[in-house]
Formats: structure tokens, C-alpha cells, sequence
């Protein structure tokens, strides 16, 4: 008699309307049991930089040397009256509106937004009022991002004309940090690839190849110097992925660091919100103005952050993969040997080396059925409809068909895999005590989806460049709420590197900076 009467159950729940932004009533927290959140003690901001070196703080009105400069560098040319808002605004805009169609990394441009906000911001500057370190200084947002009065087109045709009447929490906090949107950067489908409904977005260091995603206008305007920093989101890869592809700096926070509202859902228990930059420390400055609770998104937390530079890795003990650290290893490719160059770096930096694998016994391969069975129910009157047809990408891996296929697995099987990961989550928290933090190929064995499962943070930074010249990266990841270590970590490397300071020659061309019309 109960399966009889589960078509009817069935029907009513597909007539009741579920709008995205609708949670299950679960709560998913990625802390382990007998542990709790650090509690926040320190103000925003709590970043504190020393004054960068810019030159002459003089520019020329084609000085390309703008559109790959630092956050802080901007903030001092600013501060030093060589650069307002409104200049810096529309040199951004000029430069997203020349290279955006090449890169195919922009939905669409905020003009009129950005420059009301840009004059905003250069009038309380004026005044002697600066908001903080990011104040005046323009961002992208990946798509899936809600701004009121604008298209959120989550990159599928079926709401390229999408438009939600309300404004993310992250746009907000931007807002409030005086920050100014300049534009919505593109995202494969339904944050999955870099396949979208205008097209593919592109490497900027090799415009043959896609920029992988599903971050993917945020990863490649950011490293093309389009827009000096933009915001992305991760699932299962898309800060990680588009950020080594393209050479750029991401960061993934914790789960729960940073609030979704506002955000398109593609899985409530996986998807978390994060910077995409040039360097580790431009990350640290627009992550202290994201993080922190919100009553809005329930798995919020309103834990501490508070980034100081390091010179050295004294002090620290990081994982490396054993492979590694065998005494007869040697490399047997080019990202092998780049890797063991990036562990060289660490060592002489004062970082102890130790060998570390994550080690369990569980049966991780069926976790992919966590996020495309979340994903399908986000998804499911797309999949009832029929117009998931629409989507341009339609091969057997892409969401039309892992949509169906969802709805075979059984909801008993399901609610199984989330105990397993409440096992995993245990197990890896014990392990990871052992060090301070671990340094990996981005890619290596099953850590980026390990990490995902269980909240941990990560950052990537590139590290050099394969034998065709495009770049490459490495993660830090850390413990649970200490993404202030992997960040002052992945600083001192970097700088030791020194790769985020190539560019991509495509787009090393100036536009006219004094002008105030895009």
C-alpha cells in the first residue's frame, strides 16, 4: 500500500513550487564532533599591509602597468591622489569591453552601477572617509551572484534573461567594503565547466584552450588583468581548477565561511564562495570583507581572520605527498619536477617537511551521487520542463543527463553516503593535526575531493609553466577556519617563486586611463 500511494506523494511535491534559493531543512556542518568554531574577536579589517612600492606614482594614460597591479598598490595610487575610483573604474570597463568577446569571459557589463558607485566612493575619499582597503577598487562577479535590477543568468540558456529581485550577501559586503561591481563574468552551465550560452571561456595564455571552470570569467578576466579581482565558487573544483589553468591565485575557504544568499545552489552541503586574485595577500583582503555569519544562510559562521605577512616558514610543519619524499624518487614529468622545485622552496623558507597521505578505508567512489543528487532536486522542474535541452553542453557527462540519472539513486543509499562522509570528516580532522597544513599537486590522488567533502580550505598559487608555456599551480590546504596560515604561507612562496608576476603577453596593452566615459 505505501508504494501505491508514492506517485500520488510524488505529484503533489512536484506541483508545489521550490524556488532555488530554497535549503532542505538539514544543515550540513563540516566541524567534527566534540569540536567547535573559533569565535571571532578581531574588527574588519584585519589585514594590515605595509605601503607598497608603486614608482612615481605617476601614470601615463596608456600605462598598462594598471591592470596588473596589487590591491594595496591600487589603494595607494588612490590615496596618493595619482588615481580616483572613476579613473580606475573606467580604464576596467574599458579594458573588459576590449578583451572580454576575446576571452568570452563577460555576461555583461554594469556601467551605469559602477560608475554611480566609483563617484560615490571618490566623494567620501574627499572627504576623508575610506571605508577600508578595497575602497574604490573594481571586481567582477561570477554569474550565479543575484544583483538587483540585473540579469543572473547562472551561464544556461534557460535563464539567460533570468533577473532575481534581490542582491547576494557577498555583493552587499563588497558594497559595503566600497568596492565597486564592474561587471558578471561567465561560468559554465550551472556552475559545471566553461561551456556557457555564449560560447567558451578561454585561457588567457592559450585562447585554443578553455579556462576550465566553473569559475571560469573570474579565473580568466582576473589573470588577463581585466578586473583586479573577482569572486568565484566551489563545489567540486571550480576555485581550484580555472585558478591553476589560468595562473591565478584562489582561494577556497572553509565551508560556511562566507554566506551564500543570493548565490544560484547547485549542492547545500557543498557549494562555498571565494576570492580569485593575483596574490595571496589581494586574496586575504577581499576575503576579510566576505567572511562571516549571516542570518540569511544557515551554515554561516562568524569565526576569526586576521592575516599577517610573513617572511619565512619557520616555525611550520607541512604534508608532503610520501611519493614525494621517497629517497629514490625522481621526477618523471615536468609537473613532477616543478612540484619538487615548489618543496625545495618550502624547505629552504624554514618549513619542516613531513611525509603525509590522507588514509582511510572508506568507499569514496560513489561521494560524486552527494552533489549530482543535491544538484538534480536544485535542478528538477529544469529536468521536468524539458528545457534542459536548451543547454548548449549536452554530452553524457554534462548536468542534462547526470540530472535523470540522479533520480535512480536510492534516497536509503543517499542518506548512507552522507553517514560515510560524517566518517570521513571524523577521520580526516584526526589525521590532519599531524601538520600545519599540506602542500600538493592540485590535483593529487582523491585530496580535491576529500577536502570538499569536508570543508577544509585550500588556496592555489601558481608556480610555473608547462613546456608550451601555459601556467600551472599548487594547493595549500589548511585546517578547518585557518585559512589566515595557508594564505601567509602561500605568500612567502610566492614570493620565493615569483610566478604571479608574469603575464599573459596577450593582454599586456594599455587603454586611456584619464577618461571618464567607458
Amino acid at each position: 500500500d505505501d508504494i501505491a500511494e508514492y506517485p500520488d506523494v510524488f505529484e503533489s511535491l512536484r506541483n508545489t513550487p521550490i524556488a532555488n534559493e530554497v535549503a532542505p531543512a538539514f544543515v550540513f556542518n563540516p566541524i567534527p564532533v566534540g569540536e567547535t568554531a573559533p569565535n571571532r574577536t578581531t574588527p574588519y579589517p584585519s589585514v594590515s599591509l605595509p605601503e607598497p612600492s608603486t614608482g612615481d606614482y605617476s601614470l601615463s594614460p596608456e600605462d598598462s602597468r594598471l591592470a596588473f597591479m596589487s590591491l594595496n598598490q591600487l589603494q595607494t595610487l588612490m590615496e596618493r591622489g595619482a588615481l580616483t575610483s572613476v579613473e580606475l573604474t573606467t580604464y576596467v570597463l574599458k579594458r573588459l569591453e576590449l578583451y572580454g568577446k576575446t576571452l568570452e569571459s563577460v555576461t555583461q557589463l554594469l556601467d551605469q552601477r559602477a560608475l554611480s558607485q566609483a563617484q560615490k566612493m571618490d566623494q567620501e575619499r574627499a572627504r576623508g572617509q575610506v571605508r577600508g582597503p578595497l575602497h574604490g577598487i573594481p571586481w567582477g562577479a561570477k554569474d550565479l551572484l543575484a544583483v538587483e535590477n540585473t540579469r543572473t543568468t547562472w551561464g544556461a540558456t534557460p535563464y539567460q534573461n533570468q533577473v532575481i529581485d534581490e542582491t547576494a550577501t557577498v555583493v552587499k559586503k563588497l558594497d559595503d567594503a566600497g568596492a565597486v561591481l564592474v561587471a558578471k563574468l561567465t561560468l559554465g552551465a550551472l556552475a559545471y565547466g566553461d561551456i556557457w550560452y555564449g560560447g567558451k571561456t578561454r585561457n588567457p595564455w592559450d585562447l585554443e584552450q578553455g579556462s576550465s571552470g566553473s569559475s571560469a570569467g573570474s579565473a580568466a578576466s582576473t589573470s588577463a588583468g581585466l578586473v583586479p579581482f573577482a569572486i568565484g565558487t566551489e563545489t567540486l573544483g571550480s576555485i581550484v581548477s580555472p585558478s591553476v589553468r589560468t595562473g591565478s591565485s584562489g582561494l577556497r575557504p572553509t565551508f560556511g565561511r562566507v554566506s551564500r544568499h543570493g548565490a544560484m545552489a547547485l549542492s547545500w552541503t557543498m557549494d562555498k564562495i571565494g576570492p580569485i586574485t593575483r596574490s595571496m595577500e589581494d586574496a586575504a583582503l577581499v576575503f576579510d570583507a566576505i567572511h562571516g555569519a549571516d542570518l540569511l544562510d544557515a551554515t554561516t559562521f562568524d569565526a576569526p581572520f586576521e592575516y599577517n605577512r610573513r617572511n619565512s616558514l619557520d616555525g611550520l610543519t607541512i604534508g608532503i605527498p610520501s611519493t614525494f619524499l621517497q629517497e629514490s624518487y625522481s621526477p618523471e614529468t615536468w609537473r613532477d619536477s616543478l612540484f619538487m622545485e615548489t618543496i625545495q622552496v618550502a624547505q629552504e623558507a624554514g618549513a619542516t617537511l613531513v611525509s603525509f597521505d590522507f588514509e582511510h578505508n572508506l568507499p569514496l567512489e560513489g561521494m560524486f551521487s552527494l552533489l549530482t543528487v543535491e544538484a538534480a532536486a536544485a535542478f528538477d522542474e529544469l529536468t521536468r520542463s524539458g528545457e534542459d535541452d536548451l543547454m548548449v553542453w549536452q554530452e553524457p557527462q554534462a548536468w542534462p543527463n547526470g540530472f535523470r540519472a540522479a533520480r535512480f539513486f536510492p534516497a536509503v543509499e543517499w542518506i548512507q553516503l552522507n553517514r560515510i562522509r560524517s566518517m570521513l570528516i571524523q577521520t580526516i580532522h584526526e589525521q590532519i593535526q599531524k601538520v600545519d597544513m599540506i602542500l600538493a599537486p592540485p590535483f593529487w590522488n582523491q585530496n580535491l575531493l576529500i577536502t570538499n567533502l569536508t570543508g577544509h580550505p585550500s588556496v592555489v598559487l601558481p608556480h610555473g609553466f608547462s613546456p608550451d608555456g601555459k601556467p600551472t599551480g599548487v594547493t595549500l590546504i589548511g585546517h578547518l577556519f585557518d585559512e589566515q596560515r595557508i594564505l601567509e604561507a602561500g605568500h612567502v612562496i610566492e614570493q620565493e617563486l615569483g610566478v604571479n608576476r608574469q603575464l599573459p603577453p596577450i593582454f599586456t596593452g594599455g587603454v586611456s586611463i584619464r577618461s571618464t566615459t567607458p
